[in-house]
């Protein structure tokens, strides 16, 4: 069972910023906090989750976060109204980690092998 980071709410609005939220999410995966398969554990240390909205506030009109695996990302975006934000790009991470895990899965190297 995946276990879910803790969020502090005050007056409905997340106290967390959205780089201390990306580096909680990051830190998870390195500390092996979700249940992974083998192939997916071997990239888990190399995951970067970055900020890449203008501002670091969760109430920010649009919120972008990157997931990176080398040179393989997805950005996706977010409007601060989204209900249970944080556990959302979460699980979004989670989901967007697996997708890069897959692809970098069926890269080959010059000599015709699998990386994955």
């Amino acid at each position: 069972m995946t276990k879910r980071l803790k969020f502090t709410f005050g007056e409905g609005v997340a106290a967390v910023k959205i780089s201390q939220l990306c580096q909680m999410i990051q830190n998870s995966f390195h500390d092996g906090k979700y249940p992974l398969e083998e192939q997916q554990r071997r990239f888990s240390n190399a995951l970067q989750v970055i900020n890449r909205s203008d501002s670091d506030d969760m109430q920010f009109s649009e919120i972008k976060i990157e997931v990176r695996i080398h040179g393989l990302y997805i950005l996706s975006n977010y409007v601060p109204n989204i209900e249970h934000l944080p556990g959302i790009i979460e699980a979004d991470v989670l989901d967007s980690f697996k997708i890069l895990c897959r692809r970098l899965g069926r890269i080959t190297d010059n000599r015709g092998k699998h990386n994955g």
